[in-house]
């Protein structure tokens, strides 16, 4: 139970801070978004690996650093997480807020944005959090928040800088239930993210051979 309500709460924050910093229109949001990821990682790597994330999930799965049958809790408990904290900001401010590519990005851009920067995330997730030549390091948080902060500083404009389905599902749907434009992008921070930590677990074992197994 402990492990599932970290990924709630690490969830819950990462999504407040997106939906807060969004609203806001300030141009340092990646900044904060980046930040709020890195110290939630700090603040539960050591109870639930600290994903925050279905993608990323799902990448450990493969690594073979989680049981598989801990999958479905752990996605469910970052969707509640993503739901909540998307009610929450709407509680706060009025206002709903949601991914979706930019003006005039085509689908398949977007997804290849997806694609591309959680692959980068579930790559570094698993190089610093699980491989053994970096086992016990001080920097793990610090990286997997800079490489949010960079996918969401490079390819927000593109794609909505989701690289995580939960930062697309809770949004949303909360977005859909106010009278949004409804969830036609949901699939998009599904796809996109989850093929992106398919190939991320597949390069590492590349990068690693025996070590992965």
């Amino acid at each position: 139970m402990k492990n599932y309500l970290t990924e709630f709460i690490g969830t819950f924050f990462l999504v407040l801070t997106i939906g807060l910093a969004v609203l806001s229109e300030t141009p340092l949001a990646p900044l904060a978004i980046g930040s709020a990821l890195m110290v939630m990682v700090y603040m539960g790597g050591h109870v639930s690996g600290a994903h925050y994330n279905p993608a990323v999930t799902l990448a450990v799965v493969m690594r073979g650093k989680l049981p598989a049958k801990e999958l479905l809790p752990y996605w469910i408990s970052q969707i509640l997480g993503a739901l909540v904290a998307s009610f929450v900001v709407n509680l706060m401010l009025g206002k709903t807020f949601a991914p979706a590519p930019g003006p005039g990005v085509g689908a398949m851009a977007a997804l290849l944005g997806e694609l591309l920067f959680t692959f980068a995330l579930a790559l570094v997730v698993l190089n610093v959090a699980t491989a053994r030549a970096t086992a016990g390091n001080s920097y793990y948080g610090l990286a997997i928040g800079f490489t949010v902060l960079a996918g969401a500083w490079a390819a927000g404009p593109v794609s909505g800088g989701a690289f995580n389905p939960a930062v697309g599902t809770g949004p949303i749907i909360i977005q859909a239930m106010h009278g949004g434009p409804g969830i036609g992008d949901l699939w998009l921070y599904w796809v996109g993210p989850l093929l992106g930590a398919v190939l991320a677990a597949l390069v590492f074992r590349m990068q690693h051979g025996v070590e992965a197994d």
